[in-house]
């Protein structure tokens, strides 16, 4: 075998779906075109390296030949990341994307920042995200996202151990949302996605989440404060008020043009591409949304891509190109954030 027969490929994934407490799921199978499993496989973990908490394997993404990309990755970093993001990030692809459906509102929660994960969870990183809304059903479709007042340190504790959702929901900033829209989630900020929010979500590659309503969600308190008990925990918490000028700091409507906010580039990278696109080297998801075409690399046969085809590319590849019948391809090209030039400094 020769070196580029053993260099990594970009390959498609299939459906990579764990069970979760709450709904959905209908509209990733339809995005797919399969069949639904359950009602109960809301998330699908697309080019996972990550495992669900608490877990040794449940959502890592498998490869064709049955090689755990998670292996793949440390059996081959440079193959797999490139020297660059090697030298900051070591092992670790530094991006996790999911399809994510809300077939129900999901309770309140938030998640940890780098320093919190790293103090208080032992965890490499913790958790900023973004959603992209892919489509929606429903006659409010909606999400929640940071206080709207300042939330003192007392009655925070007093909503969570008395378990008012009501209070905890009714203290964030309703949303409504539209297809095309796109909203960051730093770590520590309370949100909520609404019942029939379908979303391309990006995030850093952790699974930890503090959930703050965690009754007739969770079974136990225990799972809800991740084993640090809430007065810990809620030390992770943002009870700062986000107004709308703050929020528009994160939120992108479709009309604008852009994806996301300026507030995620030092977490990941999101593009939206057509037929005749280029993706530089580099490790990517590939997520096609709409029409037909096909993606070359210099390593591997070409690809079809179709509508629900998820596409994991390693830097080995080289260049991905794109390229769609009749110039029809709509693809979202995820990545981890980009790696600063020798001598700049990393915020």
């Amino acid at each position: 075998m020769n070196d580029a027969q053993q260099r990594p490929k970009a390959e498609p994934l299939s459906p990579n779906q764990p069970p979760h407490f709450y709904r959905g799921g209908a509209a990733i199978a339809a995005f797919r075109g399969l069949p639904v499993l359950d009602d109960h496989r809301p998330e699908d973990w697309v080019a996972s390296a990550t495992a669900r908490f608490g877990t040794a394997g449940t959502g890592l993404s498998v490869l064709a030949e049955g090689t755990r990309l998670a292996d793949a990755v440390r059996g081959d970093p440079y193959g797999w990341l490139g020297g660059e993001h090697v030298a900051r990030f070591g092992h670790s692809t530094a991006l996790l994307v999911k399809l994510l459906d809300a077939g129900q509102r999901l309770p309140v929660h938030c998640h940890p920042s780098d320093d919190f994960a790293r103090t208080h969870l032992s965890a490499a990183c913790g958790k900023t995200e973004a959603w992209l809304v892919l489509g929606t059903t429903g006659e409010r479709p909606r999400v929640w996202a940071g206080f709207r007042d300042d939330v003192d340190e007392a009655m925070a504790y007093r909503w969570v151990s008395e378990q008012d959702g009501a209070a905890l929901l009714g203290a964030l900033n309703e949303i409504p949302v539209r297809t095309g829209d796109a909203l960051v989630i730093p770590a520590g900020l309370p949100h909520a996605i609404g019942e029939g929010v379908f979303v391309l979500e990006l995030q850093q590659p952790s699974d930890l989440s503090l959930t703050l309503e965690w009754l007739d969600f969770l079974d136990t308190a225990e799972q809800a404060h991740l084993g640090i008990g809430f007065e810990r925990a809620l030390a992770a918490l943002d009870r700062s008020a986000w107004d709308n000028d703050r929020l528009a700091t994160l939120l992108t409507r479709r009309e604008s043009g852009s994806l996301l906010a300026d507030a995620a580039d030092d977490f990941f990278r999101a593009d939206r591409l057509s037929g005749g696109a280029t993706v530089e080297p580099g490790f990517a998801v590939i997520v096609v949304l709409g029409g037909s075409g096909t993606l070359h690399t210099d390593n591997g046969a070409p690809l079809p891509l179709a509508r629900g085809t998820t596409v994991v590319v390693p830097h080995a590849a080289g260049p991905a190109r794109l390229s769609g019948l009749d110039g029809a391809l709509d693809v979202i090209a995820c990545r981890p954030p980009t790696v600063p030039n020798p001598g700049e400094t990393v915020s």
